[in-house]
């Protein structure tokens, strides 16, 4: 069976002289057990970090694209044959299988087997199509039927598809689970420091007491919402021809629903069909308005964690969090002191480089030149890279969680030494019993002075308030002053 400058013989694909000579040149190149170690890679992804990305990478790999595209050209092929066309009759079961045990088994040779294809094609999608028909040698059954693969398709059925097969197990099965694993651990720290009082600083400036339950409760609410937010989205495909309006479907079969076919084909959960959402209208591609959403998704929750590296960071600076030791570890090159909070540093530095693919794919995806241009292919390669960084900065962002002690002592010096702070409840209970220009009175005591236990109690006991009420007021110091912080950090 021949398929141009290809044929199918004795079990293998055979290049046609008029290919022989590119593709031979190629060979003597080529090395399919070339390896790499983790110095000389490019990427950092692949090189230093590799170990780190072992989940994400079968998934968004080129090897995970190829193993998506072999997937649905025979979710499409094997729901061809139910059709009820009298020129493709219903696989047998034992063909089935057969057909699901490519995907299943799908390995690193066989990719390696479609790249050699392709560079004789120069065309990866019909690489895969030519592959799978290779595949059928002494299978009279899929012989037969061989030409129904990739049957009335453009390439963008199967890319797209797969692209969206890809996000949704790198969304699925790696991404949200590790940002779980984050948001479980802020939780846990704002159950269980849900009580230890804080002194709060807005604009670098002492202020109202919080406690560090409540205020790590407030990431937990925000990545929370976010987190929903990247798992609702629906991940579209479309399967309706070279430019969506299913021409070479009706050109087959005027008479056959193809949309209903493709719709069916689309949404059948896995791994009989694809499990994702029918795209109806589109140009060649589908339009990546929801890769946009789910990219942008995902920066947004990338901020909030930004956000929250500062934070922390800055939290350690103070002493307020004290990071647990690591035999051997060294904090710097001549200062033998520190302990630098790297783990923070580095998810800073990843979360950005993250968001900076993420907003570049979410701007420049829901544009194509009118029917089709290529711009989208190159960049949809780097899906992969954008959802690395980001998986990378949130397992640093566990590591060094899970490596902070918190320092109540320094925590508790800091509100002993800022009882200005009680300058807000004090003018808050004098307007209340009408006592004339509270706010005034306090900005005046307190402004520029350092203020003490005992100046803030002198004020008090000087004030024409009843007893219940200055007794109250005398009792109350910066840590017990932090409202409902306790109970709203335990209810998160």
């Amino acid at each position: 069976m021949s398929r141009g400058g290809l044929a199918v013989k004795g079990g293998g694909l055979v290049v046609r002289p008029c290919l022989q000579t590119g593709y031979k040149a190629w060979r003597a190149t080529y090395n399919p057990r070339m390896t790499f170690s983790a110095i000389s890679a490019l990427s950092p992804l692949d090189g230093r970090y590799a170990t780190k990305l072992a989940k994400l990478r079968p998934i968004m790999s080129e090897q995970g694209y190829m193993q998506r595209r072999v997937q649905v050209e025979v979710a499409w092929f094997i729901a061809l044959s139910d059709c009820g066309f009298k020129e493709f009759k219903p696989l047998s079961p034992g063909a089935r299988t057969y057909l699901m045990g490519l995907v299943k088994h799908f390995s690193e040779a066989d990719g390696e087997a479609i790249k050699a294809i392709e560079k004789v094609t120069n065309h990866d999608v019909k690489a895969v199509e030519y592959w799978i028909k290779s595949k059928f040698e002494a299978r009279p059954e899929l012989l037969t039927a061989g030409e129904f693969v990739h049957f009335a398709c453009t390439s963008e059925d199967i890319n797209n598809t797969s692209h969206a097969l890809q996000l949704k197990a790198g969304r699925d099965q790696v991404l949200l689970p590790a940002l779980d694993v984050v948001i479980n651990k802020l939780r846990d720290m704002a159950h269980a420091f849900a009580d230890v009082s804080m002194l709060s600083r807005t604009h670098g400036q002492t202020a109202s007491p919080t406690t560090v339950g409540k205020e790590i409760a407030n990431v937990v609410m925000r990545l929370t919402a976010a987190r929903e937010k990247i798992a609702s989205i629906k991940l579209m495909g479309k399967m309706n021809g070279a430019v969506g309006n299913f021409n070479a479907h009706l050109s087959a079969w005027p008479d056959y629903d193809w949309e209903a076919f493709s719709r069916k084909v689309i949404e059948t959960p896995e791994p009989v069909g694809l499990g994702l959402t029918f795209q109806p209208y589109s140009i060649q591609i589908e339009p990546h308005d929801y890769m946009a959403e789910l990219f942008d998704a995902v920066a947004r929750t990338n901020t909030i964690l930004i956000d929250w590296s500062r934070d922390v960071w800055g939290y350690v600076s103070l002493g307020y969090f004290k990071q647990r030791l690591r035999e051997g570890e060294v904090g710097s090159s001549t200062m033998p002191h520190k302990v630098n909070p790297i783990d923070f540093e580095n998810a800073e530095g990843n979360l950005g480089l993250s968001n900076a693919l993420l907003r570049h794919l979410s701007e420049k995806l829901p544009i194509s030149r009118w029917q089709r241009d290529l711009t989208d292919s190159t960049v949809l390669r780097n899906m992969g890279v954008a959802l690395g960084y980001a998986l990378l900065a949130y397992q640093s962002l566990n590591a060094g969680l899970g490596k902070l002690e918190i320092n109540e002592t320094a925590i508790a010096s800091d509100l002993d030494a800022s009882w200005e702070v009680l300058a807000e409840p004090i003018q808050t209970v004098m307007r209340r019993f009408g006592l004339p220009k509270p706010y005034e009175q306090l900005k005046t005591f307190t402004r520029g002075e350092p203020m003490t236990q005992e100046l803030m109690q002198g004020f008090i006991a000087k004030l024409d308030l009843p007893e219940e009420e200055k007794t109250r007021l005398l009792a109350m110091t910066p840590g017990s002053y932090t409202g409902k912080a306790a109970e709203l950090a335990r209810r998160v």
